[in-house]
């Protein structure tokens, strides 16, 4: 694996996570290349090696440091201060999500019953509540450690019903918003 950890064009795999973490926050390739020195056709290869390289890794393990490194956020001093485009409301709502745990919980209800009605549901959440994927998976990731303790078993349990709740009520307006479901007018 030593060799799979090797830098390509003097991008690491963290560099690397922490550029998807930029792009998908909504900063542009052409600013994240100036920052990082690098031209565009220097990070189309950067970026197709290093998904071949998790790809064709049998262990998974730069999958997990890769996954590590997205949820450490954006820590390198060249992408820090690169600003991404997020609408004040975007702004509000990621704060929101960060403290406010049933909010979190019912963008993720949102988000499921979008992806259950055919939306892309990432894109929902971006376009309704002004918060891009990468946004939404680091504060995923900041809930996760919480959730992978035991003595928080039933705090989990309450998050999970709350979502499903909120699917639920989701999964309603979509339907409505469609004309009902597909199925609605076959009885068995």
């Amino acid at each position: 694996m030593e060799n799979n950890l090797e830098p390509i064009h003097g991008i690491s795999l963290e560099d690397y996570a922490q550029i998807v973490i930029k792009l998908t926050s909504g900063a542009s390739e052409e600013d994240i290349c100036k920052a990082m020195g690098i031209d565009s056709a220097i990070w189309d290869e950067v970026n197709t090696l290093w998904g071949q390289r998790m790809a064709e890794d049998s262990t998974y393990q730069l999958m997990i440091l890769y996954g590590q490194y997205f949820a450490a956020g954006v820590t390198n001093p060249k992408l820090l201060n690169l600003e991404t485009n997020i609408s004040a409301e975007g702004k509000s709502n990621l704060e929101r999500i960060k403290t406010d745990r049933y909010f979190y919980e019912e963008l993720c209800g949102a988000r499921n019953a979008a992806y259950t009605y055919g939306l892309d549901g990432a894109q929902w959440i971006l376009e309704n509540f002004g918060i891009s994927l990468g946004d939404f998976q680091s504060v995923a990731m900041q809930y996760m450690p919480k959730d992978a303790s035991s003595e928080e078993l039933m705090e989990k349990k309450e998050f999970l019903e709350y979502q499903q709740e909120k699917q639920k009520e989701y999964e309603a307006k979509f339907a409505a918003e469609r004309g009902g479901n597909v199925a609605d007018d076959i009885e068995f």
